[in-house]
């Protein structure tokens, strides 16, 4: 990757006067040429404390949270400060500026809300349920998904005076270290878990919820019989083994950038190679394949937009990476676990029964779909199956839950389907000659959002970090003369 370039107001120290809300005025200032090197330092306090706080301390101090028993709910907690600041430049007379294509996020947005009209229809094959009985579910999503959109307006309009380009890669990077840590405690100690003090304030008929334990209760790994045997799954601090595949093909390319693309000592990248290198072993043992899947998509995609551009030596390093990867599994028992979790595709039936229930409810509500997911009458073999105590995944399948196309073709229709993945396919396009290492990672963060959409969902970690890397490559755009 190329070096980074940062805007004059990043670089030096007589640039525009900071205002109490943090967000930077609408002009835009040319890049000049001195070294990121030169950024002034800053104390950890005042980096924490200062303008731009509420990005600062969710990201930074997410693994507290997680810890806490917050979680994804400290997404809607931050919000409200990041809203009232953007509502603070608004009455000021400052004009809050919107992200490219934000008109097809609004429309998504609206069809989500449109679909709490048909809460109470039962498609064909799922358990009748009534309005009440799904609003919870659908509250949350409604509730993090408006949290996310004041997320991305706010991380877009803060100052880069404020909260430097360079140090959102470092927080984003920060969390790519937390999700190998996190994967490692998982691959080792898969029966960690504790009781956090959030959980503790709950009632005991709130916390017993499998949903609300669910974001309340950390945990180092899901236990789940793939290869023949009852085996620990990465989870932490993601709550949820696809979560953590999905966040850690999201956050490498900014790890990477964070290591390599600016000017760091020897030490700091050798610490990063060797972190880089440990994380092989929690992402073989996740025996996550859309993990896999996205991280080889990840590594083509930087490497042919690189070659687009001349510098083929991005081609010749993924290949020698690659080679060296197949040795490595070849050499150690990770080949093992690779080529029994290739032979044992117990997920594959429930994965396609899920798909096709979803494309069965999107022919009977093509325009709007049915509002949230739903759960199937039995299992794939039989409608008597159901879960239970004793088997909580034996049947009762969620239509949606396999990925998020299937979730907005089911849930959202056509239209919000079309208007989800046409912002991001937008952001695709807009930011297409970006060249920068914040352009290629993050292009690549989006891209692989697209392949993930096929098993993954994006609610909600996943998406955040999406959305962040859309504000990188909005940020980016701004700082180009002639902006």
């Amino acid at each position: 990757m190329t070096a980074v370039g940062e805007s004059a107001t990043d670089l030096r120290t007589g640039g525009p006067s900071r205002r109490a809300d943090g967000i930077a005025p609408v002009t835009s200032i040319p890049v000049t040429s001195m070294p990121v090197s030169s950024l002034p330092a800053r104390s950890g306090a005042r980096s924490l404390l200062g303008p731009g706080w509420p990005l600062t301390l969710l990201l930074a101090l997410y693994p507290l949270w997680w810890a806490l028993g917050l979680g994804v709910l400290v997404f809607p907690l931050a919000a409200v400060p990041m809203a009232v600041q953007l509502w603070r430049r608004h009455a000021a007379g400052r004009p809050v500026r919107l992200p490219p294509g934000f008109w097809l996020w609004l429309a998504f947005c609206a069809t989500v809300v449109a679909g709490l009209a048909v809460l109470d229809v039962d498609p064909e094959g799922t358990v009748v349920a009534g309005f009440g009985d799904r609003i919870t579910a659908v509250a949350f999503r409604l509730v993090q998904y408006a949290a996310l959109t004041i997320l991305l307006v706010y991380a877009g309009n803060l100052s880069t005076a404020v909260l430097t380009q360079r140090r959102l890669v470092n927080l984003l990077g920060w969390l790519f270290a937390v999700t190998v840590a996190g994967g490692l405690l998982g691959t080792f100690a898969g029966s960690f878990e504790f009781t956090s003090p959030f959980e503790l304030l709950l009632p005991d008929g709130v916390r017993g919820k499998s949903f609300v334990k669910s974001l309340v209760h950390p945990y180092a790994a899901q236990i789940m019989d793939l290869v023949g045997d009852p085996a620990p799954r990465p989870a932490a601090p993601w709550g949820y083994t696809n979560t953590w595949g999905n966040n850690f093909c999201l956050l490498a390319v900014w790890f990477a950038v964070a290591a390599f693309a600016y000017r760091t000592s020897l030490r700091t990248r050798i610490l990063a190679v060797a972190t880089l290198v440990v994380s092989v072993v929690p992402v073989v043992h996740s025996l996550n394949r859309g993990l896999w899947i996205g991280l080889g998509v990840t590594a083509v995609f930087v490497a042919v937009r690189q070659a687009l551009a001349g510098r083929v030596r991005s081609l010749i390093a993924l290949g020698v990476v690659g080679a060296g990867l197949i040795v490595a599994l070849a050499a150690t028992p990770l080949g093992d676990v690779v080529e029994r979790r290739m032979d044992n595709g117990k997920s594959n039936g429930v994965r396609m029964f899920l798909t096709e229930r979803a494309l069965a409810g999107f022919t009977e509500s093509p325009v709007l779909g049915f509002g949230s997911t739903r759960n199937t009458v039995g299992g794939r073999n039989s409608i008597t199956v159901g879960e239970s105590a004793a088997c909580e995944r034996c049947g009762n399948f969620t239509v949606g839950g396999n990925g998020q196309l299937w979730q907005l073709l089911f849930a959202h229709g056509l239209v919000g389907t079309v208007t989800y993945f046409g912002f991001f396919g937008y952001a695709l396009w807009r930011f297409r000659r970006d060249r920068s290492a914040i352009g290629l990672a993050g292009t690549a963060a989006i891209a692989g959002s697209f392949v993930a959409a096929l098993w993954y969902n994006s609610l909600v970690t996943p998406l955040a970090f999406t959305f962040l890397g859309y504000v990188l490559l909005w940020r980016n755009e701004q700082t180009r003369p002639g902006a």
